[in-house]
């Protein structure tokens, strides 16, 4: 009798653990953490918007995380990512607030990844999109998303060093790796 009272209430647990909804941390929370983080570390703040279901991110979260280059981005930013965009299905995966954040930020129209670097109060420094010479912040741009190509990783280089401690070998180093995304392989369909 135990041991059916045992699974029983095994079983119960486990129902309960599946019918729970996963809460991600609000936008609001996440950005405080990174903050206070990035003024006690005196560093900036990487923010990077994405979803699950965008291969593009996933790229850009392989490339940071590589071991060639993971110290030199620890060292000098607090990466923090907020998912946003998700498909109808998995929407439990976003953080409450996290297009309000993105749209505030401009960054709603240039599709994912999209980073922002900004300092330890959350001042903007830079991001990840091209704009015309002189343009502003304010100012929407080509997304540069996940760097690949040569003038995209030339971007991106040069938004790290303009915000970073990050040395012209460092930055080589971080070039070469992101130079090592590709495109996904377009195929060709019959007709």
């Amino acid at each position: 009798m135990k041991k059916y009272t045992l699974i029983i209430a095994l079983l119960f647990a486990a129902k309960i653990g599946f019918a729970q909804e996963v809460t991600m941390p609000s936008s609001e929370n996440v950005l405080r953490n990174a903050y206070a983080k990035a003024a006690k570390e005196n560093k900036n703040v990487m923010l990077i918007f994405h979803a699950s279901w965008c291969g593009w991110c996933k790229k850009m979260e392989a490339s940071i995380n590589d071991p060639l280059v993971k110290k030199m981005f620890d060292d000098n930013y607090v990466i923090t990512t907020l998912d946003v965009m998700e498909q109808p299905a998995k929407k439990s995966l976003e953080n409450p607030g996290s297009l309000e954040v993105m749209t505030k930020l401009k960054g709603e129209k240039s599709g994912l990844p999209f980073w922002v670097i900004l300092d330890a109060t959350g001042k903007v420094l830079a991001d990840s999109q091209i704009r015309p010479a002189g343009a502003s912040l304010d100012t929407y741009g080509d997304n540069v998303g996940c760097p690949a190509s040569e003038s995209e990783v030339a971007t991106f280089t040069k938004i790290l060093k303009a915000t970073s401690k990050l040395n012209d070998g460092q930055l080589t180093v971080i070039a070469k790796r992101f130079a090592l995304n590709q495109p996904f392989p377009v195929t060709k369909t019959s007709k």
